[in-house]
This record gives structure tokens, C-alpha cells and sequence, in this order.
């Protein structure tokens, strides 16, 4: 048999998830002027869409906590307009501990932003982001793969060679870059011999939709209880129904036991652990869960790959910072590649990737910290812990700097946001317009 002629790009993105779709939009923004050739591979199908004209929410459809600061690198991309249709803005949130005097309240108002947060449905942020792929003005520079797995990955002379396996059979790619964003699970990753750290928190986060009997106002509520915390993020109204994103943190011994409720059992308990501050809980929907850890590979770059996204890093849903905290990454990466590309410097190089990664480092080690560290702080029962914790939580509230500090980085504003749109100045009149 004759070996398969390579088809040769610039960078190779695996996964086309929000993270992998999100990286590809951007490297279409300069695409054109820097003449690069961008593969977007994705294992699972990608469906026909039906266009965002024909649009049609769930009531069960997933959600995504989309910081202030993500907001703003959508708005570099021209996306904002469409997302913000589906986007509910989050002004208020309150932090609470369940049977203890320690809560604090963070308002949109005081930090002079027109909202802290939004929440947006996944299937259409999936939506968008795909619009824009097939319809940017250098979309001609994307080459999309559904249903195609990688086999094998092997680097030799500067150039990354994939094998991937199509319905159509067996393709043979080449590139200068790797990305790899396959999500937690990555059997690449494991196949690269690339390690990771790995810390269970033997719990699950159980995920639904819920309908409450009156208004959310805007606000989302993290509620820390002696079982785990959990979330509840303003959704979009449907059909004059109030709904609100549940993230319940679960033991993993207590996981099969909520899954068994039925839908009356299941509201009881958790109007019983939530309290009636957001009022009755009428309705729930389907149920999902996932196992809860916290990962980080100990490699995410080398010559000619990178990873990112879950890929790289993995933590507890506290706060809802997962994706907020790999689109930081990939607009980073962005930034680095389209300089490179610029001065001449290849997209492999090392040094220019440990660069970039450089400066992801502070941003993954206070956003993965906090994560963790307040999980085991909230969950613990300590007398000294939980008195800690709550003066803390009061003291907090009564600090307009410490709040303000703390209200940033809930933002994703701790630091300067990555420009990869040619260094314009992207207004934020769109996003504030949206909110109100």
C-alpha cells in the first residue's frame, strides 16, 4: 500500500470543544495576514446546524459561568452581540455558610461593571462559535474534521506527523504545532508520556436545571454546606419559568442515593440543604454527574505541543473558573503565536513556548490553589476552621478593598487580558449594553 500523502498546517487543534473552537476563532482573526493553514480535529460528529435564527433552547440545557473578563475576549472576537442573546448577566453574588453567621455579597453596582458574570448555555456558545468558524472572512485558512480520532502523534525534524482515523478511512497529517485540547480524559496526553497529578476529592458534582416560583434577580449563590458547596446560577427564562444551574457537590457514597430520588424526593432535599432564599425549588430536570478531582499535567508545552484546557488542568467546580481559566489560556497562546508568526520565529520553538507559558503560570497556581483550598476549608469541621472561615466571610463583607480585590479575580481581571486582535482597543460598550 502507498503511503498517504501528508497534508501539511501550520497548527493542528485537537478538540473541538468550547475550548478548542474558542483557540481556532482566534487564530482566524490574523489568519489571513500571517498566511496560516489551522486544522480543528474533533473525535465525536458535529452536526449540521440549523443556524442561530433557528435556535431552539432546552429546558435541560447545560450552562457555562462566563467571567466579566471572558465576556471581553469575546468581545475582541465580535461575538459578544450573538452570545449576549442567550447570556443571563450575573449582578449579584452571595457566598454563604450554611448553618454559621459567615456570608458576603458581591454586587456588579459597586465594582462599576454592568454585570460580574454571565450565564451561557454550552449548545450556544457551541452554536456561535461554529457560526463564526464557517463564516469569518479567513475561514477559507480552517480545515474542520469531524469524526476523526488520533491514533498517534510523532515529532521528527522540527515537524509533528499524525495518524487519524476517519469514517473515510485513514489520514495522514503534518504540522508545526500540536494543540491538544482532548479534554481531562486525554489518551494522548498518556500516550505522549506526558504525567500528571492527580488529587480525588472523592466527590461528584450532580448538575441539573431547576424552576424556582419567583425571580432569581440576577444573583448566584454559592452555598457551602458540611457535605460540599454548591452553586446556583441565574438562567434565562423560558416560557415564564425561573430557572437557576444547580452544581451539588455530592460524596461519592451519598451519589447513588440522590440520583435514585424521584423528582418530589429530590426537590425536598434540596430545598432542605439550600433554605428558601432564592424561594420554592417546582421543578427540576435531568440529571447528570461527574466525578470531582483536581489534575494538572506536570508538562504543558514542548517542542512543537501544547496542551491546554482540561487537558492541562482540571478543578473543583467552586466558583465556576474552569473555562473562564483555559480561555484566558488560549487567547495567551494566541497572542504568542501571532508575535512569533510575525517576527519570523517558528510556531514549534520552544523558547517561545515556554515563554507563553511563563505566563500562565501565576494565573493557574491562584486560580487552582483557590479552588482548592476553599473546598477543603468549607467542607471542614473543624470548630477553629469553621469560626475562621466565617469571621473571614464577614470580614470580607464589611473590606470594600478586599472585596473588590476578591470580586476581580472572581472576574478573571487580576491581570492585563491577552490582545490578539492586532492590539485594537476593543470597547466594552457591547458588553455593558447587554446587561442592562
Amino acid at each position: 500500500m502507498a503511503p498517504l500523502k501528508k497534508q501539511h498546517y501550520d497548527i493542528v487543534i485537537i478538540g473541538a470543544g468550547m475550548v478548542g473552537t474558542s483557540l481556532a476563532a482566534m487564530l482566524l482573526e490574523r489568519a489571513g495576514s500571517l498566511n496560516l493553514r489551522i486544522a480543528l480535529l474533533e473525535s465525536g460528529g458535529i452536526q449540521p446546524k440549523a443556524g442561530l435564527d433557528a435556535y431552539q433552547p432546552s429546558f435541560d440545557a447545560r450552562a457555562t459561568a462566563l467571567a466579566y473578563g471572558s465576556a471581553q475576549i469575546y468581545q475582541q472576537l465580535s461575538l459578544w452581540d450573538k452570545i449576549s442573546q442567550r447570556a443571563q448577566p450575573i449582578t449579584q453574588i452571595h457566598v454563604s455558610d450554611k448553618g454559621h453567621f459567615g456570608a458576603t455579597r458581591l454586587r456588579a453596582e459597586t465594582e462599576h461593571v454592568p454585570a460580574l458574570g454571565y450565564v451561557v448555555e454550552n449548545k450556544w456558545l457551541g452554536e456561535v462559535l461554529f457560526e463564526q468558524l464557517a463564516q469569518h472572512p479567513n475561514a477559507q485558512c480552517l480545515s474542520l474534521f469531524s469524526e476523526a480520532q488520533v491514533q498517534n502523534i510523532n515529532r521528527k525534524d522540527g515537524v509533528s506527523t499524525l495518524t487519524v482515523q476517519t469514517v473515510k478511512g485513514e489520514l495522514a497529517l503534518s504540522a508545526d504545532l500540536v494543540v491538544m485540547a482532548d479534554g481531562g480524559r486525554s489518551s494522548l496526553r498518556e500516550a505522549m508520556g506526558i504525567k500528571y497529578t492527580e488529587q480525588p476529592y472523592h466527590q461528584s458534582a450532580l448538575v441539573c436545571n431547576v424552576e424556582i416560583d419567583r425571580a432569581h434577580q440576577n444573583t448566584a449563590y454559592e452555598r457551602f454546606t458540611d457535605t460540599g458547596p454548591m452553586a446556583l446560577l441565574p438562567l434565562k427564562s423560558q416560557n415564564k419559568q425561573h430557572l437557576c444551574g444547580l452544581i451539588w457537590t455530592v460524596a461519592e457514597d451519598q451519589l447513588d442515593k440522590m440520583l435514585a430520588l424521584d423528582d418530589a424526593a429530590f426537590l425536598t432535599a434540596l430545598q432542605q440543604r439550600f433554605g428558601y432564599r432564592l424561594g420554592r425549588f417546582i421543578s427540576a430536570g435531568s440529571r447528570v454527574n461527574y466525578p470531582l478531582k483536581l489534575q494538572s499535567a506536570q508538562e504543558q508545552v514542548r517542542p512543537g505541543v501544547v496542551i491546554v484546557g482540561n487537558a492541562a488542568h482540571t478543578l473543583h467546580p467552586l466558583a465556576g473558573q474552569g473555562f473562564n481559566l483555559a480561555l484566558r489560556g488560549v487567547a495567551a497562546l494566541t497572542e504568542h503565536l501571532f508575535n512569533a508568526r510575525a517576527n519570523n520565529v517558528a510556531l514549534s520553538d520552544y523558547k517561545m513556548l515556554q515563554a507563553y507559558q511563563q505566563t500562565r503560570i501565576g494565573d493557574q497556581r491562584s486560580t487552582l490553589g483557590f479552588s482548592d483550598k476553599s473546598m477543603k476549608l468549607f467542607t471542614s469541621t473543624n470548630a477553629l476552621l469553621t469560626l475562621g472561615r466565617d469571621l473571614g466571610l464577614q470580614l470580607l463583607d464589611i473590606t470594600p478593598v478586599a472585596k473588590t480585590l476578591f470580586a476581580r479575580s472572581a472576574m478573571g481581571l487580576t491581570s492585563a487580558l491577552p490582545e490578539f486582535n492586532g492590539g485594537e482597543d476593543p470597547t466594552n460598550s457591547q458588553v455593558g449594553e447587554d446587561a442592562k
